[in-house]
């Protein structure tokens, strides 16, 4: 599978009480659940809330599926990009 960064644009989405990010997880998460009962190989790695915009990490198939998520949970997909190479401070060492 590869892994996307999936940009969506919320409205207020980082003054959101818990109780609505919990709501909203759930959704997510069913979401998921029934996509991978359909064979679709997709899954949430985590997210990242800032402002108005959640920045989230997934892995799956396609690119395809990370819009399919997006439309069926209601969730936008504002900007979808694959990762293709990862680098952090141990690249500095090798």
């Amino acid at each position: 599978m590869s892994r996307f960064v999936i940009e969506r644009d919320i409205p207020a989405i980082g003054t959101a009480e818990r109780e609505a990010l919990h709501d909203a997880a759930q959704h997510s998460n069913a979401v998921l659940a029934a996509m991978q009962a359909e064979q679709k190989h997709i899954q949430w790695e985590h997210s990242y809330v800032a402002a108005d915009k959640t920045f989230c990490l997934y892995l799956a198939d396609n690119e395809a599926l990370v819009h399919e998520h997006a439309r069926r949970s209601g969730f936008p997909a504002t900007r979808v990009t694959e990762i293709t190479k990862m680098i952090d401070p141990t690249t500095a060492v090798s």
